[in-house]
């Protein structure tokens, strides 16, 4: 359909063929009462009813065109009958048949020419040419019709297929990063905590087994939550439930204390309060980079991590001062994306991500999100 087809108002084509049709009354017979007149306009009302009752409406226009000599009506009528739906040949047949003897008898008939064999086969021709016409417009319109609804679910189908074959590329690099996550990341985190563990049981200096204790749980933690991605992965995009439990604000703890840091935690939130799963996991998240953060690059530097609810939101601040010079850098790789990753997160859930640098060269967080994100 095109644009200004769109943009007409729908009674448009219902009408304009009864205003047509009535102006034809109007022209042909005059404005003087009598039985053309009240034929034809009675014609020319009933095309309100051709697309609901197509041939009905073809049989009372048929006395109209007979009678007044109206010729959009019948006109109209035979085109609608042709194209509304999917009649068959032998009713194309009849109405075409019916049309032309209308259109070739003249009323009364005895006005007939039966002394004019050549005009009688003129006129014959004549208004079978004419009875032809409506009908195959109306094929027409109703093959284009066809046409353009299949041409529009090949369209949905090749659409269906694209994002089929895109789901089956996304399911295979997902597979391909599951096995590289499997394979590669988990086995070193695995060698990690078997290291640490072993050292743990074979040292006597106390602070290195308490060290070689926190490497072995981080590890055994990393491992947890290596096997949920790796686990999301494999699900190939599907609507997947969560494979362990997610970290949340009740967690927060516990992670500072395996962080090794010199953190001051406040925690002055309502731990009753309704939230979502996604804001607690995004706050614990947000709390998890600031702190690994800092023992990249600011190592020694003491910290405060305050979480609490004003207005009802979630509002997390993690703060660090400046490094201690004293303490040795840990030389940690690091991507550069962590920040701008909380940042999408914070923004996907309808909150908001600061970080800035302090006047004690130090470091804030700051992340805020509503209840229910």
């Amino acid at each position: 359909m095109s644009p200004r087809a769109r943009s007409r108002p729908a009674w448009v084509p219902l009408v304009a063929p009864v205003a047509l049709a009535v102006a034809d009354a109007l022209l042909v017979n005059g404005v003087t009462p009598g039985l053309a007149l009240s034929l034809s306009l009675v014609a020319a009302v009933a095309l309100l009813w051709r697309r609901r009752f197509p041939v009905a409406v073809f049989l009372v226009v048929l006395p109209g065109f007979y009678v007044g000599y109206i010729w959009f009506a019948p006109l109209i009528a035979l085109y609608t009958v042709a194209a509304a739906r999917r009649p068959d040949r032998r009713l194309l047949g009849v109405t075409g048949l019916l049309f032309a003897v209308v259109h070739f008898l003249p009323y009364p008939v005895s006005d007939l020419p039966v002394g004019d064999p050549r005009g009688l086969a003129l006129d014959a021709i004549n208004a079978v040419v004419i009875a032809a016409a409506p009908i195959a417009m109306g094929l027409l319109s109703r093959t284009r019709r066809e046409l353009a609804a299949r041409l529009e679910e090949l369209t949905r189908s090749r659409a269906r297929e694209d994002r089929l074959l895109a789901d089956r590329v996304l399911a295979t690099e997902r597979a391909r990063l599951a096995r590289e996550m499997h394979d590669v990341v988990a086995h070193q985190v695995s060698l990690i905590s078997l290291q640490a563990g072993a050292v743990q049981v074979s040292t006597a200096d106390t602070q290195a087994r308490a060290g070689a204790r926190t490497i072995r749980e981080l590890s055994v933690r990393t491992l947890d939550e290596l096997r949920h991605m790796v686990g999301i992965l494999r699900a190939a995009g599907a609507d997947t439930e969560e494979l362990t439990p997610q970290p949340k604000l009740a967690d927060l703890p516990r992670l500072i204390e395996l962080s090794a840091l010199d953190v001051t935690y406040e925690a002055a939130y309502d731990p009753a309060a309704e939230r979502s799963d996604a804001v607690e996991r995004a706050a614990f998240r947000t709390v998890q980079e600031a702190l690994t953060n800092v023992r990249k690059h600011a190592p020694g530097a003491k910290v405060r991590v305050r979480v609490d609810d004003p207005d009802g939101g979630l509002r997390v601040e993690v703060r660090n001062g400046p490094a201690d010079a004293t303490a040795p850098a840990p030389g940690l790789p690091g991507g550069g994306h962590g920040l701008v990753g909380l940042r999408e997160r914070a923004q996907s859930l309808g909150g908001t991500l600061e970080a800035s640098r302090t006047e004690d060269d130090g470091f804030v967080v700051r992340a805020r999100f509503p209840r229910g994100g």
